[in-house]
């Protein structure tokens, strides 16, 4: 299926005031003109065209392709003060062997913890091929200078985890210090190593869609593996809209750029219906080459048991009903 085609807004965009793509982050003058030239967000367009993908509808054998996919896609994700290694050990079986009753069914991308967790993940799933994603950078809120997010990282990726979930200084990014939220990013992105780096925005907070898709460029010239909506920890988090103009981004930037990046919608993602539309804002957005786990991600945990009844009804022709599915 045709995907939208990039802004063509966005090649004069990189020479607003005299500053091309390669010298946006030169300086805070630099960067700030670059953001700002970017075309401005059509929220009623935006939101329209969200709707609209929305209501697509699926033939069944498309459906069992779309939930198989899903469950490839899920950061099966604890993030409780409550967690303990127990929980975190159940929560990695669940990820190796969603559905004990089925073993076709595919294995989750990830289990997500907190970093003080990450040695249990690693050593609950290792030789797998499921990931351990750990949130770091003082999450949810940020609010920690920035040699103790530092710390938080290097503490992460020491105890096995294999891509971080870091959230951006809100505070700096909404008082217009984008210099200072990049020059973060860019320093989490070294301490991470081999690990794949998500950057959270915190779309909730960030009041317009304007300020989504300057983040979302921050994000990417910082050099972000993935760009993420959210901590699911605030009343706002994935949406239709505010996940299509992000994949609006990654697709825009790899066509200026050549890098592809991953997109990750994260909180209030709960039902099969809701997974299947966000996959359809993936292929009619930045296409077919987005339509795997390296690339798009759901931060999610309830829904993976709604994925595994809609599968078993696929198959049997039955709802099993919630009992028949572990409890996270």
């Amino acid at each position: 299926m045709p995907t939208t085609a990039p802004s063509p807004k966005l090649s004069t965009a990189f020479e607003q005031g005299g500053t091309p793509l390669a010298d946006a982050t030169a300086s805070d003058s630099a960067l700030r003109r670059f953001l700002f030239g970017l075309p401005g967000v059509d929220a009623v367009g935006l939101e329209s065209r969200a709707a609209s993908l929305g209501t697509r509808s699926i033939k069944t054998t498309a459906k069992a392709y779309a939930i198989d996919l899903a469950i490839s896609m899920i950061d099966l994700t604890t993030l409780e003060g409550a967690d303990t290694p127990g929980k975190v050990r159940a929560l990695a079986a669940k990820a190796l062997n969603p559905d004990p009753t089925d073993r076709t069914t595919p294995r989750t991308a990830a289990v997500c913890v907190y970093p003080d967790m990450a040695a249990t993940a690693a050593a609950a799933v290792a030789g797998s091929g499921v990931k351990v994603a750990s949130v770091a950078t003082a999450f949810p809120a940020g609010r920690a200078a920035l040699d103790v997010k530092l710390a938080d990282v290097r503490d992460a990726v020491a105890a096995g985890a294999d891509e971080i979930d870091m959230v951006i200084d809100r505070g700096a990014f909404l008082s217009g210090r984008f210099l200072k939220v990049y020059e973060e990013i860019v320093a989490v992105k070294a301490e991470c190593g081999p690990a794949r780096l998500k950057v959270i925005f915190e779309t909730g907070e960030l009041s317009t869609y304007d300020n989504i898709r300057r983040a979302s460029w921050i994000g990417m010239l910082a050099g972000a593996d993935f760009i993420k909506t959210s901590t699911g920890k605030v009343a706002t988090n994935a949406t239709p809209a505010n996940t299509l103009l992000m994949l609006e981004a990654v697709r825009d930037f790899r066509a200026a750029t050549g890098v592809q990046i991953g997109v990750k919608p994260a909180g209030g993602i709960r039902t099969t219906k809701d997974a299947v539309k966000f996959l359809v804002l993936v292929n009619e957005t930045a296409g077919e080459d987005w339509l795997d786990p390296h690339w798009f991600r759901f931060g999610a945990s309830s829904l993976l048991n709604d994925l595994l009844m809609q599968r078993q009804k696929l198959s049997s022709g039955r709802y099993s009903g919630p009992d028949y599915v572990t409890v996270d």
